[in-house]
């Protein structure tokens, strides 16, 4: 008798199990589906991948309508086993062998063998089950609303809203994680890193955290002589030079090497007969609080690429450039008139020495550090702000694993510093 019931039994739950182990690979390929590729198979015309995004616009529907099929498959499963097997074998035994039966038979073939081969290629089982897994959204779609009403009526009792225009997480957070995993993993080398990295914070850092200081500007006075420009001009690596009358506050224009050098041309050699005035540009001033992002389409608009910083007084505080911005994403881009700076020089022991002027970001990039830059742009800047102090040369401190010792100073300046490991 038990063996007509297995006879029987046996491709019932064959049937049952394999549908409803088609749908646990479904649910599971589903959700872990890059999106990003679905988008682009999608943009080239892939009608399964449509259907996968049309089905990821509701997920939470989705895997309710999948769940719900999977619990009335088990279920039913697991309740014809135990009527056969009650046939055969009657009493607590039948019902403590079918359950232990449905059990292994559930959780190996229905669930982990087929979530695990979903896993292993996520794109091409979702693609393959978006057909039938969208017939069994619309078939249980108005009772899946209705359990989806009644779940947020009940959450609702208890003051938890839930709204499905919330993503859990924000786009450019969900490529940030992402990236970083496929590098921890070795998949995304450290400069593809850095430039993802660099597009990603472009929204989150201000012209003030990588402006060229004022300090550092390299400007020409508007009242030398023309002859005296030119050679100021010429003694710069830069091409677009700020011109400031009687203080250095006071910026009136900015001139470019390039019309410079065709109204010397124009003037036949007559360097004298220049109008140097009448050929600078206007100067084109942003605050400092402006983020690159806004700066970046901001400079592409206008078509220009130097931007004077002030402060909310309107003081001069530096300059950025459009360059400046792209080095945030591809790093220091350098050419054959830029003078070659050794901010950071390796040391044979193991530590390194910095100017203090270097920018922290810049320090991680080379370093493949994570040192903080939200209350400083500079690693001196880090230093007084954790020393909370300006420190002496010879002083050191510790902190976020790392021991800072000053190495030269000048006036309030910090100069050099010498970092090593704790």
């Amino acid at each position: 008798m038990l063996i007509a019931a297995l006879i029987t039994l046996v491709p019932v739950l064959i049937v049952i199990l394999g549908v409803s182990a088609l749908f646990s690979a479904g649910e599971t390929s589903l959700t872990a589906a890059s999106r990003g590729r679905m988008h682009q198979l999608e943009r080239d015309g892939d009608k399964a991948a449509k259907r996968v995004n049309k089905l990821l616009t509701n997920q939470e529907k989705m895997i309710g309508a999948i769940l719900l099929l999977q619990n009335v498959l088990n279920i039913g499963a697991a309740a014809i086993a135990t009527i056969s097997i009650d046939r055969a074998i009657p009493g607590p035994w039948g019902a403590a062998i079918s359950t232990g039966v449905m059990t292994v038979l559930v959780l190996v073939f229905a669930e982990v063998l087929p979530k695990t081969l979903a896993i292993m290629r996520p794109e091409d089982t979702a693609r393959f089950m978006s057909r039938p897994v969208m017939w069994i959204v619309i078939a249980f779609g108005p009772v899946i609303n209705a359990v989806q009403w009644f779940v947020r009526a009940v959450l609702g009792l208890f003051g938890v809203k839930l709204s499905m225009a919330v993503d859990v997480l924000a786009a450019h957070e969900e490529i940030r994680g992402a990236v970083e995993y496929h590098h921890d993993e070795g998949a995304v080398q450290i400069d593809d890193r850095n430039m993802f990295r660099g597009v990603l914070d472009l929204a989150e850092l201000d012209v003030s955290q990588i402006m060229v200081h004022r300090k550092q500007i390299d400007m020409i006075d508007a009242d030398l002589t023309t002859a005296e420009i030119i050679e100021a001009a010429l003694s710069f690596s830069h091409t677009r030079l700020p011109l400031y009358k009687d203080n250095t506050e006071n910026i009136i224009g900015v001139l470019h090497a390039r019309d410079l050098m065709a109204a010397v041309a124009r003037s036949r050699g007559d360097v004298n007969s220049v109008d140097v005035m009448a050929i600078i540009r206007e100067p084109w001033f942003i605050p400092d609080t402006t983020n690159l992002k806004d700066q970046l389409a901001a400079f592409l608009k206008k078509k220009s690429h130097f931007a004077l910083v002030v402060d909310e007084y309107g003081a001069l505080q530096g300059l950025v450039t459009l360059e400046d911005i792209l080095e945030e994403i591809v790093g220091e881009i350098d050419d054959e008139h830029d003078a070659v700076l050794t901010s950071l020089r390796k040391q044979a022991d193991g530590s390194i020495h910095v100017d203090g002027d270097m920018p922290i970001r810049d320090l991680n990039r080379a370093m493949d550090w994570d040192l903080p830059d939200d209350n400083a742009v500079s690693v001196a800047g880090l230093v007084i702000h954790e020393a909370r102090t300006i420190p002496e040369p010879g002083q050191t401190f510790i902190f976020y694993g790392r021991k800072f010792q000053i190495m030269r100073k000048q006036r309030n300046q910090i100069m050099a510093i010498r970092i090593s490991p704790v």
